[in-house]
């Protein structure tokens, strides 16, 4: 698999799990019975990882349409996409 392929694999799975962290933690926010501040941080998250997820869409369409790539920089985002991911499943578990 050549760095090109790699990259588009890397910023299609940090795409992927920021959206489902952004799920998550959207989830979190639309439970009832919680304070209201845990309620805004728990919508603030939730707006985050979905902005970071657009971002990484957009990475992938600059990559697809010109060829411009960074593979370090996908490997990060794919990295931290799945931390976040891990951490909002373990926080929503946490909460039930």
């Amino acid at each position: 698999m050549d760095a090109y392929a790699l990259t588009l694999l890397a910023l299609v799975t940090a795409m992927l799990t920021q959206a489902i962290a952004s799920g998550l933690t959207l989830e979190l926010y639309l439970r009832r019975g919680q304070a209201l501040g845990m309620s805004r941080i728990w919508l603030a998250f939730s707006v985050g990882m979905l902005l970071l997820a657009l971002h990484h869409g957009y990475t992938l369409e600059l990559a697809l349409r010109t060829g411009l790539y960074d593979l370090r920089q996908a490997i990060l985002a794919a990295l931290g996409g799945a931390c976040l991911a891990i951490a909002a499943w373990g926080l929503r578990r946490r909460e039930s």
